[in-house]
């Protein structure tokens, strides 16, 4: 992130660069501090009076009940006093820690255990798989680009007319920014409500269960599919976490159309440390007879790919380049800056142009619908409509090669964390802040700063920044806090939590 600030003494400016890689998965302290303490008494006190509420509204509630009572005709109550800021400590506590995470290597042995997990979880929260099918799905995994795919296409098809939700991680500042309905962060009140119905109904379940109770990303998961369902979207666009094939949002079962982003080497311990196992686990989200489109990959992840496609009896395209389809309409602007966009806008027009067609003249068929020839085929550009190219210029991702300006000074954010995406941040970065420097009244000072969290190289992403030439350079260690007043919102700003223990 860059910031450019008049020092008023000396008349120079200052770049400051923020770079921090994206957060997988959080590590709480193991000696709390003071204020933390505080919060989490403050929660179970009132968790127990919640309890307690429960069970004198319910009384006792079988098992057979939670499985298979009617969604929308028995709600969980929403209990007097559970406010926001409780909300969220609860939900910090169900955090995927050191020791769950040692867990989930030890069973990648049998991963598909984990699905079976996610599935009973979301039948003790109410919900079943098949209410998942009326939301009307866009599904989408990569290892880079996969959020600003999610978020041209959410863009393009709210502009349509149709009432979205959108489900992503991780988040920036606030939780409530992974469940967005029409494009913005649900509010606080109804994060609220939805979450005290969903951990209400797992926390009265948890002993016929061994007290168990879902992990951050998978609960974070099942409240927004609850929420998309009650808020009644026409659509859904879910970001995968991690990987694909065990990722916990691979519980849907019928999406309309899967998009594969940009693919790359990243989470190897999870995933595995070739492209061509990477490239299996994200192929895992490919459904009988739905189109999935792709862009270009490195052969030996396209050609994996082509063979998941195939064994799922899926169709499988791979997109154009965007400078195809200005052929039909002149060139088309982007709302998120950078190279590496382009790809994306590409596939989201591709997603959003499948899913118009298939959601809404049923009675039609198209060539995505084939699946009569299993070879990976190429995607044809076609003109895109105005409704579409206003769409993707107006597409705002935060945090992704963006530029903000508080006060005098300038910051460029962005999340790369993988060897492929530093390089393109870094190609940004440059073009960009040389172009800001022009306009600078005096000279100016480059500062990095700088976060990595999991095992990834800090020291060869760190090479490859050497050519911005930084002056100083700042390094942001990993620390998770709760201060006096519980305001505990960003405390799980760093995990994906997509893992299978998520």
């Amino acid at each position: 992130m860059c910031n450019c600030v008049p020092r008023t003494e000396a008349g120079r400016g200052v770049i400051r660069v923020r770079k921090r890689t994206s957060h997988i998965w959080p590590q709480l302290p193991v000696t709390a501090p003071r204020t933390m303490v505080a919060c989490m008494l403050r929660v179970w006190q009132r968790g127990f009076v919640f309890a307690a509420r429960l069970r004198r509204r319910d009384g006792p509630l079988s098992l057979a009940a939670v499985s298979h009572r009617p969604y929308s005709t028995r709600t969980a109550p929403q209990t007097p006093g559970m406010e926001y800021q409780d909300a969220i400590c609860t939900l910090n506590t169900l955090q995927t820690n050191a020791s769950a995470l040692e867990q989930v290597r030890r069973e990648r042995s049998h991963p598909q255990l984990q699905l079976q997990a996610m599935r009973g979880f979301l039948e003790r929260a109410g919900l079943t798989v098949e209410e998942l099918d009326h939301l009307n799905i866009i599904h989408v995994t990569g290892t880079k680009g996969k959020g600003s795919t999610c978020a041209f296409t959410e863009h393009i098809l709210r502009r349509y007319g149709f009432r979205t939700g959108f489900y992503s991680s991780p988040h920036l500042v606030q939780v409530r920014e992974r469940i967005r309905i029409n494009g913005r962060p649900i509010g606080k009140e109804l994060f609220t409500k939805y979450f005290w119905q969903i951990y209400g109904r797992l926390d009265e379940t948890k002993d016929a269960h061994g007290g168990t109770m879902p992990a951050y990303f998978r609960f974070l998961t099942i409240l927004a599919f609850h929420v998309f369902l009650q808020e009644k979207v026409d659509l859904a666009v879910i970001e995968v976490g991690i990987g694909g094939a065990y990722d916990c949002t691979n519980i849907i079962r019928r999406p309309w159309v899967c998009g594969i982003s940009s693919l790359g080497i990243d989470h190897t311990q999870i995933l595995g440390d070739t492209i061509e196992k990477i490239a299996w686990q994200k192929g895992g989200i490919f459904k009988l007879g739905v189109p999935a489109f792709t862009v270009k990959q490195p052969d030996d992840a396209m050609g994996m790919l082509g063979s998941r496609a195939n064994e799922m009896k899926c169709p499988l395209w791979v997109c154009p380049e965007l400078e195809e389809y200005q052929a039909h309409c002149g060139p088309l602007h982007l709302g998120l800056a950078g190279q590496h966009q382009r790809s994306n806008a590409s596939l989201a027009l591709q997603l959003s142009h499948t899913w118009l067609q298939r959601r809404c003249l049923p009675d039609q068929r198209f060539p995505s619908d084939s699946v009569v020839n299993t070879a990976v085929q190429q995607a044809l550009p076609f003109k895109p409509s105005p409704i579409m190219t206003k769409g993707l210029a107006d597409t705002e991702w935060p945090g992704r090669n963006q530029m903000l300006k508080h006060g005098a000074v300038t910051y460029f954010l962005d999340g790369a964390h993988t060897m492929r995406s530093m390089q393109a941040c870094v190609h940004w970065f440059r073009e960009t802040a040389v172009q800001h420097e022009r306009k600078a009244s005096g000279p100016v000072v480059r500062v990095l700063l700088f976060n990595a969290t999991g095992e990834r190289d800090s020291a060869a992403m760190l090479k490859l920044l050497v050519p911005c030439r930084f002056d100083f350079a700042v390094f942001c260690p990993n620390i998770t806090e709760a201060i006096a007043s519980c305001n505990a919102d960003g405390a799980g700003m760093n995990s994906y939590a997509g893992t299978p223990a998520g």
